[in-house]
C-alpha cells in the first residue's frame, strides 16, 4: 500500500516537470547540482547519481548550458576536470520546482508523521541502493568520513571531510556527496 501512493505522487510530479522549457531529466540534473557539494558537481558524478549513460548526461548538460541554466568551469588544480555550476536562471528554476512544492505541501502532516515518514523512506532508499549496489550520495553529516567541527571540541573548528581532506562549512555539511559512505 505504500508503493502505490508514492508511484502516483511521482507520476503527478513528473507531469509537472515539463513546464518552463525543461524536461524531467534536465530538472533532475538541476536538482542534483543544486544539492551537490563542490567535489560532486562533475558530469561523471551526475551520471552516477541519475543512473544515466555518459552520452545522455552529455546531451542533458549541453541543453542546460544552451538554455542558460548551468555553466561549466575548470576545476581548480585540474584543468581536465570541469565543474557544473547553476546560473541565476538555474537557481530560479529550482525555486519553481514541482518537487519543492510537494515538500512544502508536506507541512500539512504533523511533525511526528513527517519524521516517521522521512525515516521510513530513508530506510527504503538505503535498502534499494544496497540491493542494486548503487552509491548513496548522502549528505556529509550522515557520512562515516565526516568530522563535525573537524573532530575538535564544539565550536573550535570547521567541519572536515576525511575523504577529500578538506574543511567544510556548515552549509556544505548539508550537501550531498558522490563519495558518501553511510555510517555503520
Amino acid at each position: 500500500m505504500i508503493a502505490w501512493p508514492l508511484e502516483r505522487l511521482a507520476r503527478l510530479m513528473r507531469a509537472r516537470e515539463h513546464r518552463d522549457g525543461i524536461n524531467p531529466a534536465q530538472r533532475e540534473a538541476l536538482r542534483y547540482l543544486g544539492r551537490a557539494n563542490r567535489f560532486s558537481n562533475a558530469p561523471v558524478a551526475l551520471s552516477r547519481y541519475l543512473g544515466a549513460t555518459k552520452g545522455t548526461i552529455s546531451q542533458t548538460v549541453k541543453a542546460l548550458e544552451r538554455k542558460g541554466f548551468i555553466s561549466k568551469a575548470a576545476r581548480s588544480g585540474n584543468s581536465k576536470s570541469i565543474a557544473l555550476c547553476l546560473t541565476a536562471k538555474g537557481m530560479a528554476a529550482l525555486e519553481h520546482d514541482p518537487w519543492a512544492a510537494l515538500a512544502d505541501a508536506s507541512s500539512v502532516l504533523g511533525g511526528k508523521t513527517r519524521r516517521r515518514m522521512q525515516r521510513g523512506l530513508d530506510d527504503m532508499l538505503r535498502a534499494e541502493l544496497a540491493r542494486e549496489g548503487l552509491p548513496s550520495f548522502g549528505v556529509y553529516a550522515s557520512c562515516r568520513f565526516f568530522r563535525e567541527n573537524g573532530g575538535l571540541a564544539p565550536g573550535e573548528g570547521l567541519h572536515r571531510c576525511m575523504v577529500y581532506d578538506a574543511d567544510l562549512t556548515v552549509a556544505e555539511a548539508g550537501q550531498i556527496c558522490a563519495a558518501h559512505t553511510p555510517k555503520a
